[in-house]
């Protein structure tokens, strides 16, 4: 059984929180947070864009904590799982990497590069395990093509477009600042830049034109160059002012005989997969694999589920390893150089 240690109880932490109580394999332990209210389970100010609302939640035998050196060398703890800000991701999983305990943080790893290849140095030198949270290839469209993708059924990897986008966030405080959440490029795109860099491997360089919002990235497309591969790969993201559709993700993936289809939107608070999970195949047939049920709640689960098997196993997870998230950061941050310049950025 892994022993868990929570830092912090916002709303990625709840979903978190709530993910465990259905997975074999890990118990929470404790938590650590600085609203006093939440340390004592009144979690009803809590608010997200999917699951289950907040609410009060009974935290018997489960220790809380204020102060995370506190959390950090509780002897009762295994690893760590790592829900605060994005700003604080790095300093945080160093520290408890080298208190001895495996880490498991929440994307991105962290708002620069610098940071993200520390954290990677620090997890060899301690002999730990440390794994970021990102789920994407846990939804069931993603999971599908990412399972086809590496069987060879339809041959090789040619490319593929990937695009997402929300409405302005203007509920979320500090979305702009580039010290703290560092806007879409790192909250947002940096899903399809770890996938990208999943089923791709790391390009050569980037370049990406669009529109800035003060230091960040607010609306943009990239095209990412491999020079050892044919691969044409694009990718969209960003916000629009609109807020009749608050969210879309999508996909085309190109294979040699086939290619794979995906577009799904909230329009008018309403969920609508406008192309489900789609294969046209070279000899003109036209399929759609079943896959599950699209739940985002289903996501994290499979997702705690990779992480438990990977912390029990003593490996790093294929697909939630931190050399991975890394490389997705740097490829935000050359992003970004790129669109500031108007040039292609080498990577």
């Amino acid at each position: 059984m892994i022993r868990v240690g929570m830092a912090g109880i916002g709303f990625m932490g709840m979903v978190h929180y709530l993910t465990y109580q259905k997975v074999r394999g890990a118990k929470v332990v404790a938590i650590c947070e600085k609203i006093k209210k939440r340390r004592s389970g009144d979690w009803r100010d809590i608010k997200g864009n999917f699951g289950p609302a907040g609410r009060k939640m009974d935290l018997s035998g489960v220790a809380a904590y204020a102060e995370l050196d506190e959390l950090i060398h509780d002897p009762n703890i295994d690893m760590i799982d790592v829900c605060l800000p994005p700003n604080q991701h790095a300093e945080v999983t160093k520290r408890a990497l080298r208190a001895g305990k495996n880490v498991f943080c929440e994307k991105p790893i962290a708002l620069c590069a610098s940071d993200a290849r520390r954290m990677v140095v620090t997890a060899e030198n301690a002999n730990r395990i440390l794994l970021i949270g990102h789920v994407l290839p846990m939804f069931p469209e993603y999971c599908k093509a990412y399972e086809i993708i590496r069987s060879d059924r339809y041959g090789h990897l040619l490319g593929g477009s990937f695009r997402r986008v929300i409405s302005d966030p203007s509920w979320l405080p500090n979305y702009y600042d580039p010290e703290i959440i560092g806007g879409p490029m790192y909250d947002l795109h940096v899903h399809d830049a770890h996938f990208i860099r999943l089923v791709c491997g790391m390009p050569d360089a980037v370049f990406t034109t669009g529109r800035m919002r003060g230091r960040v990235a607010e609306h943009f497309t990239t095209q990412f160059v491999f020079e050892k591969t044919p691969l044409a790969v694009s990718a969209t993201s960003g916000v629009i002012n609109q807020q009749g559709r608050a969210f879309t993700h999508a996909f085309e993936i190109h294979l040699e005989r086939a290619t794979l289809l995906f577009d799904f939107a909230v329009i008018n608070d309403k969920p609508e997969v406008l192309c489900p999970l789609t294969i046209l195949e070279s000899n003109g047939r036209v399929t759609r694999p079943k896959v599950g049920s699209g739940d985002p709640m289903a996501a994290f689960e499979a997702e705690l589920k990779e992480v438990i098997r990977s912390m029990g196993a003593g490996v790093a997870s294929p697909i939630l390893a931190a050399h991975l998230a890394r490389d997705a950061v740097i490829l935000c941050q050359r992003q970004t150089q790129s669109l500031e310049r108007g040039r292609l950025v080498r990577v």
